[in-house]
């Protein structure tokens, strides 16, 4: 336990210390911090230009919501949970093997790192992309995933910013089924990740954004905006129970796996789910909203 709890306190420290360096420009070009505003910036501007719902305020429904969100979940959710908690899993998981005499070297399927770099980085983005991909279908397949994932249904109004509304059980769900596979195909350091994470931030960004771009062609293989909108719609067709166009960065597998889904031009469509007129309208409601749920159900007769 006394092991542990030094892997947690130290993942603190580290954590507050990249984080700081982040802030005061003392880290290398991999700048998550500013990155995220510069990229955030840049889609706003987009979306300022080039406005598909001409009638959405500049400042939209949630506007501020979403930017506390961004914010938090891109950074003060890694200092309070998910770096110390990732750091145990992993340390749980290494001592896991070695009690069944096996190490990570010893599950992986190929090293991607002996691999060109580009070619090994590409790998390594399709095998992440699928399994969130498939990540997000149990987040709407499982009752007590969907719950947490209502928090970033709950928006009204699309814009750039929603796309980091989300509870933070979601990025523990995520990098829990994420981890293994990752892990098998090589040991990536965050440097190595970064042009991954940023261009999965940037075409999050825009899928979400009050842009109606679909790419052409591309669409085929990129989410976009188009496609994106209908993810959120409140209605769905009668013939689809648990959602529809679930891609995060590619759109490929909703097209292979036949969950793609974009009937018309679903600019003006109503965004939401069921029952969302009685959803918490604040951050600190919405987190709290399975766990209050949780107890409203254990309390009913």
């Amino acid at each position: 336990m006394k092991k542990y709890l030094q892997i947690i306190s130290d993942s603190y420290s580290g954590y507050w210390q990249y984080l700081k360096n982040e802030i005061l420009l003392q880290n290398d070009w991999d700048n998550y911090f500013y990155g995220l505003i510069l990229i955030s910036l840049i889609v706003w501007g987009l979306e300022l230009i080039f406005p598909w719902r001409k009638d959405q305020a500049i400042f939209r429904k949630d506007f501020w919501l979403d930017t506390f969100y961004m914010f938090f979940n891109f950074f003060l959710l890694n200092l309070i949970i998910l770096i110390a908690l990732s750091n145990t899993a992993i340390t749980l998981f290494d001592e896991l093997l070695k009690s069944i005499h096996l190490s990570i070297t010893d599950i992986q399927l190929f090293d991607t790192n002996i691999l060109p770099k580009p070619i090994g980085l590409f790998i390594f983005f399709l095998i992440s992309d699928f399994i969130q991909w498939n990540t997000h279908r149990l987040l709407h397949r499982i009752p007590f995933l969907w719950n947490f994932h209502k928090v970033h249904h709950s928006v009204k109004q699309m814009g750039f910013s929603a796309h980091l509304r989300y509870h933070w059980m979601e990025p523990v769900v995520y990098k829990s089924i994420l981890y293994i596979p990752i892990a098998i195909i090589g040991d990536y350091k965050a440097q190595d990740v970064a042009l991954v994470h940023f261009f999965a931030l940037i075409i999050g960004h825009i899928n979400h954004a009050n842009l109606g771009w679909d790419y052409g062609i591309l669409k085929y293989i990129l989410n976009n905006p188009k496609m994106h909108i209908w993810h959120h719609a409140k209605k769905m067709p009668p013939s689809v129970r648990y959602g529809i166009n679930f891609g995060l960065t590619l759109s490929i597998w909703d097209y292979l796996f036949k969950t793609s889904y974009i009937p018309e031009d679903g600019k003006n469509i109503e965004l939401g789910f069921e029952g969302d007129e009685t959803f918490p309208k604040d951050f600190i409601s919405q987190e709290m909203y399975p766990i209050n749920l949780k107890f409203k159900k254990n309390e009913s007769p």
